[in-house]
């Protein structure tokens, strides 16, 4: 397979609207995604690609981490940003990047980022992580570094906290918690309550309208998550968040969905209006030896297709969806972190588009809030593995599609197709074509190939591999 990285020096049509490249242009042709995926049906068309600006409102949240530790740069990816089609990013808040001089807060690097993505359209989720040794007891600065535990440490994080929110009143409405606490054994359920509501109070108090994201947990784990809405219920303090953060890394993504599930069923034990929030996951495209998904064969293909299956799983099961990473970056002390949809040099130099970015972009520019799920029995496949499979429906115009993929093991390199026969049911498919979404390529689908037996629609032969496609209505892949 020719890789994306030789044809990254394409010409962007886009370059003058979004600025200088940093890095190579993105490729906006027809070709832009070459898989080695032969599905037997005559091409029609490619989806068109749309960038934030274009799409009203999505499900989906672009990580855009690790700057407060200077491990990538903004600066080079973001004139990557708006292209992709996503509209909220994650940016995390750095006190110890912010206060290097004790007792001086110079929020000049985090103005720069937030002022620019503002300025692009985008909605911000800021995250308060982490701590500062400037202060003794002040909490660590990196992944696993401990709360603030000194008096003079807490008062010192209370400060950060209530500048930054004061600072950014108007510009920022929605703010997340500590990144994963619990990968520090030493802090408990009640710790992490307890400091979790110790922030939002801050945040509330200046912002009384924001949106908080609690516990930003690594783990999915229903009887932590338990444990830590006890927790907050004893404090009489669940309903100062808005979402609930997990992580929950899977080589099969899913394999989530039972914890996913459970998660949900938890949190309606404890409020009513608070959602469910995936807040950090991605794929390497490579082998990587530290970090979550670790010790396994990862390709740019697999990476695609893992990514994919992800984010339509999330939609699937109702959770709003975050990718990690926009772009690699080196954790100084580990590895370069390999889960960006754009590779990068060891010092954060954007040098190649990955095939995760277009794969990516060929999705959101499909799901929207325009699409809401079907929620009653609508769709039934049969065949001889594991299959995930959605059904979709415009709010306005009554089209439809389905989405679904061989989910029965971790993705592959492969690109051989099975066939499956799917059953729909009560849904409008008038004029429907099948959509590979790594490639974003659109095929006719043959007039043999779809029976009607009253409220029911028997697609045969359809092609099925472990990526998601889509039996669609053809005004909503080629727009």
């Amino acid at each position: 397979m020719v890789t994306l990285r030789a044809c990254a020096g394409l010409v962007c049509g886009c370059v003058a609207a979004v600025g200088v490249w940093a890095g190579p242009a993105l490729d906006t042709s027809p070709e832009r995604a070459r898989t080695g995926l032969k599905p037997a049906l005559r091409q029609i068309g490619t989806i068109r690609p749309r960038g934030a600006d274009e799409i009203a409102g999505s499900n989906w949240t672009l990580g855009c981490e690790t700057l407060c530790r200077d491990y990538a740069d903004y600066e080079e990816y973001k004139a990557y940003i708006v292209p992709l089609g996503i509209k909220t990013i994650r940016l995390q808040g750095g006190w110890a990047k912010t206060e290097q001089v004790k007792g001086t807060l110079d929020f000049a690097w985090l103005d720069r980022i937030i002022d620019d993505a503002h300025g692009r359209g985008l909605n911000i989720l800021l995250e308060t992580s982490y701590g500062n040794p400037l202060y003794e007891g002040g909490g660590g600065k990196d992944l696993a570094g401990g709360f603030p535990t000194s008096e003079e440490g807490l008062a010192g994080f209370d400060r950060w906290v209530e500048a930054m929110a004061t600072r950014y009143k108007g510009k920022v409405r929605d703010w997340a918690m500590w990144n994963e606490p619990d990968i520090n054994k030493s802090h408990t359920p009640k710790d992490i309550a307890r400091f979790n509501v110790r922030t939002a109070e801050i945040i509330k108090r200046v912002i009384p309208d924001a949106r908080i994201a609690g516990l930003s947990l690594a783990s999915s784990s229903p009887k932590l998550f338990d444990q830590c809405l006890k927790a907050l219920d004893e404090q009489g303090k669940v309903g100062l968040f808005h979402w609930f953060i997990y992580h929950g890394y899977e080589f099969n993504p899913d394999r989530s969905y039972a914890n996913v599930e459970a998660l949900k069923e938890t949190l309606s034990n404890y409020s009513a209006t608070a959602r469910m929030r995936q807040g950090e996951n991605g794929c390497p495209s490579e082998t990587a030896t530290k970090f979550a998904l670790s010790n396994h064969p990862w390709t740019e293909a697999s990476q695609a297709k893992w990514n994919l299956r992800r984010m339509l799983g999330d939609l699937g099961h109702d959770v709003e969806s975050a990718i990690f990473t926009i772009c690699d970056f080196n954790h100084v002390g580990r590895e370069i972190n390999r889960k960006g949809l754009l590779h990068a040099t060891a010092d954060k130099k954007v040098d190649g588009i990955k095939l995760a970015y277009y794969a990516v972009q060929n999705l959101v520019a499909v799901f929207d809030s325009t699409l809401e799920r079907v929620r009653e029995p609508a769709v039934s496949v049969m065949y001889d593995r594991g299959v995930s499979a959605f059904a979709y429906r415009n709010r306005d115009s009554g089209q439809c599609l389905v989405a679904l993929w061989d989910s029965s093991g971790t993705p592959g390199d492969a690109w051989d197709t099975r066939p499956a026969q799917v059953t729909v049911r009560g849904l409008a498919l008038r004029d429907p074509v099948w959509v590979d979404l790594v490639s974003g390529r659109v095929y006719e689908l043959p007039p043999t190939c779809a029976v009607q037996a009253g409220a029911f629609t028997v697609f045969r032969d359809v092609p099925l591999y472990d990526a998601p496609v889509l039996i669609a209505d053809r005004s909503l892949v080629l727009r």
